[in-house]
C-alpha cells in the first residue's frame, strides 16, 4: 500500500507510519513542518495543515490508504481566553477532519482509518455537556458517514496511550517520569480517584495496519489494553523509576492527571473489554516494561 499517515509526527502516528514501512508499505508523513525526530525523518514527508489548507489541491493524489492520527485535543487548545473550547474543537475536528477525508475520498483514496478517542463509546453521558467528547462524537460520526463501496473507512478508538520512539519527547509522560522520581519537590505524590484503560501505541499501529486490510467499513471499534487505577498505574510509575512505594488515594485535583483532562468526569473510572480484538489482531504491551523504555531515555 502506498500510505499517507496524517500527524505522523507525534508518537501514535509516528508509531503507525514506523510499522507500516516495517511492513513493507510505502509511508508518507503528513504534518505542518517535517519531524525531527531522526527515525521519523527518514521517513516521506508531505507539508500540509489539515485545518487551514485545501488539501483539495492535488496533494493526495497518488495515495491509496490513508490513517488519520491529528484531530485536535486539550494540548492544543489556547488557554489565553482567545477562543472557547467548543469554537476551537468544532473548527479543528467536526469542520476540518470530515473535509479533509472528502478531499481525500474525491483524491481516489480508497481506504482509511480515523484515529479517534474512547470517550464517546465509553462516556456518552458527556456527548452534548463536554465540548471535548462532544466534538470527537461528531467527528467520528461525521468521517464513517463517507464510507462508501469505494472508500472504506472505520475509526479506532483508543484510550490512554503510552509509547516511544527513540527521539521523540512526549513533554506530559516526562513531566510524569520527573513527578515520580521526586524532582518536582513541590508537588505531592499522591494517586487521584478513579482508573482507565491503556493501551500501547505499538498496539494501535497494529491495529491500524490490520484495519486498513480487514477493517469493516462504517465501524467505529472500541480499542482496549490495561484496566487499571490511577493508584496502580502511578504505582508501576514509581516501580519503573526504581522508587516502589504505596501511594494515597486523595480526592484532590492531580498535578500530573488533572481534572481537566478527565473527560469521562472528575473521579470516574473506566474499565471494559475492547471491540473487534479477533478482526484487528493486536496484541497490548507490557505496559512495565515500556515504562522502563520511556524512564531509561529521560534525563
Amino acid at each position: 500500500m502506498k500510505v499517507l499517515v496524517v500527524g505522523g509526527s507525534g508518537l501514535i502516528g509516528g508509531e503507525i507510519a514506523l510499522y507500516l514501512r516495517a511492513k513493507g508499505h510505502e509511508v508518507t508523513i503528513m504534518a505542518r513542518k517535517p519531524p525531527s525526530t531522526p527515525v521519523l525523518a527518514e521517513l516521506s514527508f508531505l507539508q500540509g495543515d489539515y485545518v487551514i489548507d485545501d488539501c483539495a489541491d492535488g496533494r493526495l493524489l497518488g495515495f491509496d490508504s490513508l490513517v488519520f492520527a491529528a484531530a485536535a485535543d486539550i494540548r492544543a487548545l489556547p488557554q489565553d481566553g482567545s477562543i472557547t473550547a467548543e469554537d476551537f474543537y468544532t473548527k479543528y475536528n467536526d469542520e476540518a477532519v470530515p473535509r479533509f477525508f472528502a478531499a481525500a475520498k474525491a483524491a481516489g483514496i480508497n481506504r482509511a482509518v480515523y484515529i479517534g478517542t474512547f470517550y464517546p463509546q465509553v462516556a456518552p453521558h458527556r456527548i452534548g455537556y463536554c465540548p471535548y467528547v462532544t466534538s470527537r462524537h461528531n467527528t467520528d460520526v461525521a468521517v464513517r458517514e463517507l464510507n462508501s463501496e469505494t472508500f472504506r473507512v472505520c475509526s479506532l478508538n483508543a484510550p490512554f496511550v503510552l509509547g516511544h520512539i527513540p527521539g521523540l519527547e512526549i513533554p506530559h509522560v516526562t513531566a510524569l517520569v520527573h513527578y515520580v522520581r521526586g524532582d518536582l519537590a513541590d508537588l505531592p505524590l499522591f494517586a487521584p480517584v478513579g482508573g482507565s484503560n491503556h493501551i500501547s501505541s505499538y498496539a494501535i499501529a497494529q491495529a491500524t495496519a490490520n484495519a486498513l486490510v480487514g477493517g469493516e467499513g462504517g465501524k467505529a471499534y472500541l480499542l482496549g489494553g490495561d484496566n487499571l487505577s490511577w493508584k496502580d498505574y502511578l504505582q508501576m510509575w514509581c516501580a519503573a523509576v526504581g522508587q516502589p512505594r504505596e501511594l494515597e488515594v486523595r480526592k484532590d485535583d492531580h498535578p500530573m492527571l488533572p481534572n481537566a483532562i478527565m473527560f469521562a468526569g472528575a473521579g470516574a473510572t473506566i474499565n471494559y473489554e475492547p471491540q473487534g480484538v479477533d478482526v484487528l489482531k493486536y496484541q497490548p504491551q507490557d505496559l512495565r516494561a515500556l515504562m522502563d523504555k520511556v524512564v531509561a531515555a529521560v534525563r
